[in-house]
């Protein structure tokens, strides 16, 4: 059952976070559906592993004939594998970057994107949905060299990709985090390796804190509510990461045997 974000007399935002089995080999994932005055779109569709039971999953809620959009974050296959079976069943049209825009592709059968890949310059912009708009945030480097968040003015929900992710399983994802200091250790790891380096964690926060969010929900874990929103952009602003901590003992050449 997905949990419900936000949702008014014209306006929803459904999160789905348990279509990945825990403890199976793959990661676990969240995909989003928004829903405004009967035009939908689904942020992050995920791989084939989620396919199936993603697609029963918004039937109940929306009808797939009126999906308008596939908002990817960026290129990756736990965001996007499936969209061959998507641009299948539905008519709606894939969001993305630009630099992945000739990418995508490969994801689909051939001539399937045609005419169905609406590519995103690297400033973003603000995209109709319904009688509401999604802007569309850069977040390049964090952490795909094109790399997009999205927010949802009406429910004030920031859909921050890999950003804020947490490794925890598809239960506790269901539950808005409050306490920063609790679900941390959950991110450290995955900032630093995932995260290209500081200079450009600064400069997000520069951005997102221009923003009124209630709710800063990663494609990875448990969504961020209240005073953790701060404190995770106050973390955020400091970490070292990536290129940060990289040395000469990054690059040697390997002499173990594999297998």
């Amino acid at each position: 059952m997905p949990l419900e974000l936000y949702r008014d007399a014209q306006h929803a935002c459904l999160m789905f976070t348990d279509l990945v089995r825990d403890g199976g080999e793959a990661v676990q994932c969240n995909q989003f559906l928004l829903i405004d005055q009967g035009v939908g779109a689904i942020i992050d569709p995920g791989g084939n592993i989620a396919f199936n039971e993603l697609f029963l999953g918004m039937t109940r809620h929306f009808p797939p004939n009126r999906l308008s959009y596939l908002m990817a974050s960026h290129a990756d296959p736990d965001i996007i594998a499936s969209l061959d079976r998507w641009l299948t069943t539905t008519s709606a049209q894939l969001v993305i970057s630009r630099i992945w825009a000739r990418f995508a592709p490969h994801f689909a059968k051939s001539g399937k994107t045609t005419e169905r890949v609406l590519s995103v310059p690297d400033a973003g912009g603000r995209l109709r949905l319904g009688g509401s708009e999604l802007w569309l945030l850069p977040a390049h480097f964090l952490h795909s060299e094109g790399n997009f968040q999205f927010y949802d003015p009406v429910s004030r929900i920031l859909f921050s990709g890999d950003l804020g992710a947490s490794m925890v399983g598809g239960t506790e994802a269901q539950t808005p985090v409050t306490d920063f200091a609790r679900i941390r250790p959950h991110m450290e790891a995955f900032h630093r390796r995932y995260m290209v380096s500081n200079k450009v964690m600064r400069l997000w926060v520069r951005m997102a804190r221009q923003l009124d969010i209630s709710l800063l929900v990663p494609q990875h874990g448990a969504p961020l509510a209240g005073p953790a929103i701060g404190a995770f952009l106050d973390w955020a602003e400091s970490l070292q990461c990536g290129i940060d901590l990289l040395g000469q003992d990054a690059y040697l050449v390997p002499s173990g045997v594999l297998g």
